[in-house]
């Protein structure tokens, strides 16, 4: 570690103690809750890429946006500010920072590929002062012949779409938390110079963008190797696209290709954060070449007590033999004074497959994993790449080099993403959560120092476009993962991995106003969220509210109006500020109630109210309190029903049963006000006046829908049979069934028997029959069979139906010869028979 003279420490002893304090607790640079003058309210900041050193991606003090609360109706796209070129790095953000001469604003910082640096106010753009950056540098200046670098000199647009070279990475902000304005920005540029190229470390002011600790300074640097050769640092092939690491009280910058190895080497630089002189230098590749360091933009990872890891890319790799080529490696670097040596390393077993088949690790990022007590490996990191497998690796014996396997690290989780894995996972609330390609999201639990090897839950949705997720929470709970989903926004539950909010919810309304860059990652920070794109930073939050105060869930009767009445407040969910003067629309969609007025203007305090007056209806009604630009209050309000008016039948009227039988259908029938509506809890008597049939029950209790409901079964004698339902005073509501006779059971002679006639002559009376059921009950339309035994004589109808009383009657004709002659009449299922006997002189 460098030394200070004395009197230099006691100049800067601030900024001094807090690279110390940086150098012991790696998540001090990420959500840094301050308290705001005045106030209770915690203010967080996001002062480096992924939130922390770790780059663990999570805003850990979120104490607005909630599971709750994120969704179509409450969140959505607040503003946008347009600015000169496309925006790479994360958006960075830090809170009560005194701007000179437009006072105390709450500040997003973003960075372009046209070499300026914005800072906005990170809460609106009204006003003069907002509308506009608070301020903006560029170290640019055409007119001396100094630009970015155009994209066709650069080269290979076709891959990183790039149309200039500029700011690349995520810059770092050294945080002063006694004062945020004494706190510093770091900056890397890229520009053109006449023909020449060249890269800058600049340190702002974060207050006015003014250059600090006489910056800026050129990058240059050289690399030594063991045979004695010396490899130097090309700024035209190099691009520093990881975010910048401020660790040690030291800045290091990654940097490796432009996109499609032309020329490059992967480079660690270290500079003094308060001097800007160069203190390290490591090559990943110095005599091969390649072995980037483009990790899709994620920074450089420190652990606690200071360590720096990266991954590298595709290239040639020796280490095992004694050379100092890494590619497709894990790199441990170390701090010393002497310079930045390679400390430990791991390389997978095929390392050479995955360079030559383009897999290497430098999609992505290190994770340094929290510490894991009273395991055999307590100090974890996880790494991945393009093929998306998860490398468990213990930071203190990283496990270097077995070209048999990787069976000498912690654990290796695979397919694990699932796909290429661009930046870094997340880890909170002790899971993983990753995806890969076009994937699902995954979360993989972490116990004892081990991965879960299958996701403990996943997300149904598909998620692609490279965006590296971060998650907001309030400590271990209401935890929302966000991710740019292709152009979209999206939020899920971080428990359920369910999508919450999605700005293709909205139609057009959240739609990001131009694409984003390539591994573009968004920032959350005191309930907003900032996604800068190719030409704008877009910021979403909590849309002004509309609060219910009074009135909700109120009951009364149908066409009276409520109680209380409906009251409201407009206000700044942020603030807490009531908005005045605000004309609030209250709507019942259609359902027949009525207002005192469905536009009531809200008062000094916020507050507008209406009476409301249910429907004739008995419902539960959904009231809306609306204004353009707010999120809606929604009331519930139930009408119930008036005094009972009258009984009416619903069901069951009019049916017909065999005797001893239940009707087919429930006899249902209905108590109602004056309205139609059903009322409940009245008691309906029911009888069928004395019929003799049974009724189950014969008391009924009405339910919520008004309905009093019994079942009848007839008694033994066909008829028709009248129920009656009463109920209080009310008139008595008569239904008509119909009791049918039984199957016939029973058959006998009425009259025509002992007849005399002539041969061939048709008998002076019809011969008739009864048919009955078997409690004597007629039966009718049942056909009965005459028969003479064949004798001759003849019958008018063959076989008779017997009619409504039950009689079947035939005219019977004689035989041509004389004699006593027996007629029988028979019935289908009838054992007995009826006879007859006719005679013939």
């Amino acid at each position: 570690m460098r030394m200070y003279p004395a009197c230099e420490f006691i100049a800067q002893r601030s900024v001094r103690d807090s690279f110390h304090e940086l150098a012991r607790v790696a998540a001090l640079i990420t959500t840094v809750a301050l308290i705001l003058s005045g106030s209770a309210k915690a203010q967080v900041n996001v002062v480096t890429y992924h939130n922390d050193n770790a780059r663990t991606g999570v805003n850990a003090n979120e104490m607005l946006l909630t599971p709750s609360n994120v969704n179509k109706n409450n969140f959505g796209k607040l503003f946008t500010q347009d600015v000169d070129g496309i925006v790479v790095g994360q958006p960075l953000y830090l809170s009560n920072v005194s701007i000179p001469g437009s006072g105390m604003h709450n500040v997003v910082y973003v960075a372009t590929q046209h070499d300026t640096v914005y800072a906005f106010d990170a809460d609106d753009n009204k006003g003069i002062v907002n509308a506009q950056p608070l301020w903006q540098v560029s170290f640019i200046n055409p007119a001396a012949g100094i630009t970015t670098v155009p994209g066709t000199v650069q080269k290979c647009t076709g891959v990183t779409a790039f149309t200039e070279l500029g700011i690349v990475s995520t810059p770092v902000i050294n945080l002063n938390t006694i004062d945020p304005n004494a706190s510093t920005l770091y900056v890397i540029a890229k520009t053109e110079e006449n023909g020449t190229f060249v890269h800058r470390l600049h340190a702002l002011d974060v207050a006015t963008g003014q250059e600090k600790f006489n910056g800026p300074v050129v990058l240059k640097a050289t690399f030594k190797t063991n045979t004695g050769s010396v490899a130097t640092f090309k700024d035209l092939y190099q691009m520093n696209r990881p975010g910048l690491l401020l660790a040690n009280g030291t800045i290091y910058a990654g940097f490796g290709s432009n996109g499609c190895n032309d020329g490059n080497q992967g480079w660690v630089l270290a500079y003094d954060a308060l001097t800007l002189q160069q203190v390290g230098v490591f090559d990943t590749s110095p005599v091969k070449g390649l072995s980037s360091i483009w990790q899709s933009g994620a920074g450089l990872t420190a652990d606690s007590t200071g360590n720096i890891y990266a991954e590298t890319g595709e290239g040639k790799f020796d280490a095992d033999m004694g050379g100092q080529d890494f590619g497709s490696s894990v790199l441990k670097l170390t701090q010393m004074p002497s310079g930045l040596p390679l400390t430990d390393y791991f390389t997978p077993y095929n390392q050479a497959t995955l360079s030559q088949m383009d897999l290497d690790l430098s999609s992505a990022g290190v994770l340094v994993l929290p510490d894991q007590p009273g395991g055999a490996h307590p100090h974890l990191a996880v790494a991945t790449g393009k093929q998306g497998i998860l490398y468990l690796l213990d930071r203190d014996n990283m496990g270097h080099y077995n070209p048999a396997g990787d069976t000498q690290i912690v654990q290796e989780v695979s397919p694990g993403a699932g796909g290429e894995v661009n930046g870094v996972p997340v880890y909170w609330n002790g899971k993983l959560y990753v995806y890969g390609g076009v994937s699902t999201i995954k979360a993989f639990s972490l116990n004892n120092g081990i991965f879960s090897t299958t996701p403990v839950v996943q997300s149904s949705a598909l998620v692609g476009g490279g965006h590296p997720p971060t998650i907001s929470a309030k400590g271990n709970a209401n935890g929302i993962l966000w991710v740019i989903n292709g152009a979209s926004l999206q939020a899920y539950s971080a428990g359920t991995l369910k999508l919450l909010y999605g700005a293709g919810q909205a139609g057009t309304r959240d739609a990001l106003p131009t694409t984003t860059a390539h591994f573009a990652t968004q920032t959350v920070a005191n309930g907003k969220v900032y996604v800068a794109t190719r030409q704008n930073l877009v910021v979403y939050g909590l849309f002004p509210a509309l609060l219910t105060v009074a009135g909700n869930n109120q009951t009364a009767t149908v066409n009276t109006a409520l109680p209380a009445a409906l009251k409201i407040k407009a206000v700044d969910p942020y603030s807490g500020q009531p908005f005045s003067g605000v004309t609030v629309t209250f709507s019942n969609g259609g359902k027949g109630g009525t207002f005192s007025t469905t536009t009531p203007v809200t008062d000094a305090n916020g507050f507008a109210s209406t009476v409301y007056t249910l429907p004739r209806i008995a419902r539960t009604v959904t009231i809306t309190a609306s204004v353009p630009g707010f999120a809606s209050a929604v009331l519930t309000e139930t009408g119930t029903p008036a005094a009972p008016k009258w009984i009416v039948a619903l069901q069951g009227n009019n049916q017909s049963a065999t005797v001893t039988t239940q009707l087919p259908a429930a006899l249902v029938v209905k108590v109602a006000d004056q309205y139609s509506n059903g009322v409940p809890g009245i008691t309906v008597n029911f009888n069928d006046g004395g019929a003799g049939g049974k009724l189950s029950p014969t008391s009924a209790i009405t339910d919520s829908l008004g309905r009093a409901t019994t079942l009848y079964t007839t008694s033994t004698k066909a008829a028709l049979v009248t129920i009656n339902a009463g109920a209080l005073s009310l008139a008595i509501l008569h239904m008509h069934e119909t009791a049918t006779a039984g199957p016939a059971a029973k058959l006998a002679a009425v009259s025509g028997d002992g007849q005399t006639a002539p041969p061939s002559t048709q008998l002076a009376q019809n011969l008739v029959v009864h048919v009955s059921d078997q409690y004597g009950n007629a039966v009718p339309n049942t056909s009965v069979v005459f028969s003479d035994g064949g004798a001759g004589g003849s019958f008018s109808a063959v076989p008779a139906t017997s009619d409504t009383l039950g009689n079947a009657s035939v005219a019977y004709t004689t035989p041509p010869s004389s004699g006593v002659y027996h007629i029988s009449a028979s019935v289908s299922g009838v054992a007995a028979k009826a006879t007859f006997t006719a005679t013939v002189p």
